[in-house]
């Protein structure tokens, strides 16, 4: 059963959507915690829930001999598994990430054709990360180096064009494609300029809406979408956004995520004393800060939950 993709939603819904992202649960731990976020916010209907995926990891282990082994590993498996068991529980449109570290492009036609079957529809491409460890990102053999190139295979798709260019009458997918944008620009960018063409490359290659790197300034969000409006990207932007809650966010996510914390916010972080004190400070500054984009036209607000969705529904409740 295929739903209302996430453009078809923006475009048909008189006001700005509710969407939420989670992480799949680390391996060997169970799916309820999943459903315990996921009920927790249903109540405000969520046009779309997002799922991360995450690219293997090499771990180095002791061998019995006293050697070190690396040995690769995915600690949180199932995203395309996660999100349809949600997509039938909930009867919810979901939209798995889909990466280019870490796969080959067969490896991602493959995950494509699973989704297929399964009824998503939805995808949002994005590069990944490095490697654990490494500060330069390498694309698998026969992988993708840049997300246009994955967006393309996926739009390739859309248009019955498989890797196996001897195919006849391939069926053709509808997969809806999502992108990534960076309001303080992505850290490998060397200037805004440069980060906004990689973008640009990104929707003419097929993606129908971006949505944000987290941020903390709405300020810096109104000035990238009128940058990208300048650039001639025209489809919907939905910014991303996140609530502080615990002490070592006013140094993990600058350092993490590059990107700047307001000084206003910095200034009530560091009164707190506890974790609980920061969750609190981050609702109070998250709901501030969506009340404001509700104002300015923006087509729904996308938040990043990591799991936890007590403060989100606080401050949907207060905003929407």
């Amino acid at each position: 059963m295929k739903g209302p993709t996430v453009i078809d939603l923006i475009n048909n819904s008189k006001k700005p959507l509710f969407t939420f992202e989670l992480l799949p649960p680390l391996k060997g731990h169970s799916i309820e915690r999943i459903y315990g976020a996921i009920d927790r916010l249903m109540e405000f209907a969520p046009a779309y829930i997002n799922f991360t995926s995450h690219r293997n990891e090499a771990v180095l282990v002791e061998r019995p001999d006293g050697l070190i082994e690396k040995k690769i590993t995915r600690k949180r498996p199932g995203t395309i598994a996660l999100a349809a068991a949600v997509k039938y529980k909930y009867n919810v449109t979901v939209v798995p990430h889909i990466l280019c570290g870490g796969f080959t492009r067969e490896e991602t036609e493959n995950v494509l054709i699973d989704m297929n079957f399964l009824g998503i529809n939805d995808v949002l491409a994005l590069r990944g990360d490095p490697p654990k460890g490494s500060r330069t990102f390498i694309p698998e053999k026969d992988g993708h180096r840049y997300t246009n190139e994955l967006v393309e295979q996926i739009n390739n798709m859309n248009n019955g064009r498989y890797l196996d260019e001897s195919m006849q009458n391939a069926t053709a997918t509808s997969f809806c494609i999502g992108v990534a944008g960076y309001p303080e620009k992505h850290f490998e960018a060397p200037n805004m300029k440069s980060d906004m063409d990689c973008l640009k490359r990104k929707i003419d290659a097929g993606a129908s809406y971006i949505v944000t790197q987290m941020f903390f300034d709405n300020s810096k969000f109104y000035a990238f979408r009128d940058d990208c409006r300048k650039a001639g990207i025209t489809v919907p932007i939905i910014p991303g956004i996140k609530p502080v809650s615990a002490l070592t966010d006013m140094s993990l996510l600058p350092q993490t995520f590059h990107i700047d914390l307001p000084e206003e916010l910095v200034h009530e972080l560091r009164k707190c004393k506890s974790d609980e004190d920061v969750r609190e400070a981050g609702i109070e500054w998250t709901t501030l800060q969506s009340k404001d984009l509700l104002k300015n036209e923006v087509p729904g607000i996308h938040y990043y939950t990591l799991g936890r969705s007590d403060n989100v529904a606080r401050i949907v409740k207060a905003s929407f």
